[in-house]
């Protein structure tokens, strides 16, 4: 469903010299007692935070006293500079909008959630003599139907593989269907009934789908009892070729659903969210059911939730996880959550039919929910444990290296290129909860009088441009974007490179490492460049050493990766898409008729004439573009 349309933003004027509490204080007669939506913002046009109210005057008001609020509320009135509200029709619909806004904005003082990723299914498409069967993620097309979703695409693929060798239908795509003149492996291993070349009927193949639908849809035992007559049947008219068939079928089904795990007869479509706090840092775990079968879960650690209890948690992740996802007609909770009704109104509004948030106390609903919450707890113990290691380990690279902290944030760059080609520059990001990947960024090499290959200039070009924006957008440097250790790729030269520029912008005193590998290249001989120092090399076991190197790796898999991209992309494209008024049809049509680009470069003004849909002023345009470039 649709959300109602709502009022456009407005950005408060921001009185001079105003700031914080008092700001806000100035805002207040300005405000509606109407539900809504506000942003505060600080002096960069970062948005601190995103918050909804039922009347925004009155829930606003509650910042001008800040000696009343926790402590972490009081810091973000005191960075507030200004603030941006919107009304909406209902608080209903100023939830919705607050959880797309945080997904959005991703505020500091917001509980965020980290994952986005969609989750895939098992879908069916229509529209053919011979439907096909296989994985899906992203937006649901009208001519399929779908099943799931799937906690992960481990998840979908080995319950699709078992599927296939309950129900051999094609997962190939069309282009190889129409073109097999020959059954291919899936038919070899029984896990396709090979349509293609006719060795299933139309209704046979059709009973297959039914069947495969009908076993997804949650009627298993329906399907099982009817292949169970059958194979009774066969064996009965002694075809024990066809008997043992589905006898096969029938064991691959049972192996499906005994690997489901927690299958139950509490609940047919839910969904099971659990919260464990501990340590500081919180895991929700997420269990998905689906006509009784557990389709597995997944875990989440929600950012910037140290000083919420579960319960607001909980409320946070719902509203976001079901931003952008259709929720299951039941969802049970571990604990109430604040405003839960509002919750359940609001996916109801977004799902387009009645959704229930319930709390079971007792029975098998509430066995389901302690069992999300055991794995909430073990899944948090997991990661503060890996946490801890890597805590320990950000100590022991201080102390080797003579840093005077613990570093809390690394950056490590690299350069990717091919004799100066599709040049890149890279750099990784790495904390004490291992790589923070959502930070990681690349750089198109733009120099253009740098020599092809120059490593140096290239590695001074992204640190220059890199460094220089941070300096222009936080020169206080409180936005937590900046590293404590800069590591390069590289010796003695990359790390003088490195120097120079920082020392240009007036950075000499972030912290700079060079990691070189050995004179044999080897893994194990790396030396490391600091400034003012002699290089130094780390014992071949010292946990350290392998530290740097994961870091040193990921970020050469990162470049390599980014740059490998960059150049598939350039390989794709033709000279013909940098000649004006040319599109994908009048391109198609050239090199239809002259059969490369190098074809139409060469061609005539009157043979490119002669080519349909290009006009003499387009044939004109076509000529003078390659001749200009000759």
């Amino acid at each position: 469903m649709a959300e109602a349309p709502i009022s456009p933003a407005s950005e408060t004027p921001k009185p001079p010299g105003l700031r914080g509490a008092e700001l806000i204080r100035s805002l207040l007669p300005t405000l509606p007692f109407e539900p809504g939506v506000y942003r505060m913002i600080d002096e960069r046009g970062e948005v601190l935070y995103v918050g909804k109210a039922k009347a925004l005057r009155k829930r606003v008001a509650a910042y001008t006293k800040p000696q009343a609020l926790p402590a972490r509320l009081q810091r973000m009135v005191a960075l507030t500079r200004a603030m941006e509200f919107v009304t909406t029709a209902s608080e209903v619909e100023a939830l919705l909008l607050e959880a797309n806004l945080i997904k959005r904005f991703r505020p500091a003082f917001n509980i965020v959630l980290r994952d986005d990723k969609s989750f895939p299914y098992i879908a069916i498409r229509k529209g053919h003599d011979f439907p096909l069967i296989g994985k899906h993620r992203g937006a649901k097309r009208p001519d399929a139907e779908y099943f799931g979703p799937f906690a992960s695409a481990g998840a979908v693929n080995e319950a699709l593989n078992a599927l296939l060798k309950a129900f051999p239908l094609r997962s190939c795509q069309d282009s190889v269907f129409e073109s097999r003149s020959r059954p291919c492996l899936q038919y070899q291993i029984k896990r396709c009934s090979a349509p293609c070349v006719g060795r299933i009927g139309k209704e046979a193949y059709a009973r297959l789908v039914e069947e495969a639908r009908a076993f997804l849809a949650g009627r298993s035992h329906e399907v099982q009892a009817r292949l169970q007559r059958e194979m009774e049947e066969a064996s009965r008219q002694l075809e024990f070729e066809r008997a043992a068939a589905l006898r096969d079928r029938l064991k691959a089904m049972a192996h499906i659903q005994a690997r489901q795990g927690i299958n139950t007869e509490a609940v047919d479509d839910a969904d099971i969210i659990a919260a464990h706090m501990e340590g500081g840092q919180v895991c929700v775990q997420v269990f998905f059911y689906r006509n009784g079968c557990n389709y597995g879960n997944r875990a989440y650690y929600p950012a910037h939730a140290k000083d919420a209890g579960t319960g607001e948690i909980l409320a946070a992740f719902l509203a976001q996880f079901y931003a952008e996802r259709a929720p299951a007609r039941l969802v049970l909770l571990a604990e109430p959550v604040p405003e839960q009704e509002l919750l359940a109104e609001a996916l109801s509004l977004r799902a387009g039919r009645k959704v229930q948030i319930t709390v079971p106390q007792r029975g098998d609903k509430r066995q389901l929910v302690e069992i999300a919450l055991a794995n909430a707890r073990q899944a948090l113990a997991r990661r503060l444990a890996d946490t801890a290691t890597q805590e320990m380990l950000l100590e022991q690279l201080a102390e080797r290296f003579d840093l005077p902290e613990a570093p809390r944030r690394i950056e490590v760059y690299d350069n990717s290129h091919i004799q100066g080609a599709h040049a890149i520059g890279a750099f990784i990001v790495a904390g004490p909860e291992g790589f923070d990947r959502r930070s990681y960024r690349t750089f198109d090499i733009k120099g253009t009088e740098l020599t092809p290959g120059d490593d140096y200039a290239m590695m001074r070009e992204v640190l220059r441009r890199r460094f220089a924006r941070l300096v222009k957008e936080d020169p206080e440097r409180q936005s937590g974007s900046w590293p404590d250790l800069v590591v390069i790729d590289g010796g003695a030269g990359q790390l003088a490179a490195a120097r120079e520029v920082l020392t240009g912008l007036d950075l000499g005193d972030l912290r700079l490492m060079a990691v070189a590998k050995g004179p044999e290249r080897n893994a194990g001989q790396e030396r490391f460049f600091l400034p003012d120092r002699e290089p130094l090399a780390l014992d071949p076991r010292d946990p350290v050493l392998y530290f740097v190197q994961r870091l040193r790796d990921e970020a050469h898999r990162f470049a390599v990766q980014t740059h490998r991209g960059k150049r598939t992309r350039a390989i794709g494209r033709s000279p013909l898409d940098r000649v004006p008024g040319i599109g994908a049809k009048r391109k198609r049509a050239l090199l239809n008729h002259f059969g490369s680009a190098r074809g139409v470069a060469e061609a005539g003004l009157l043979d490119l004439e002669r080519v349909p849909g290009i006009n003499k002023a387009v044939a004109k345009a076509i000529y003078d573009h390659f001749h200009d470039s000759a």
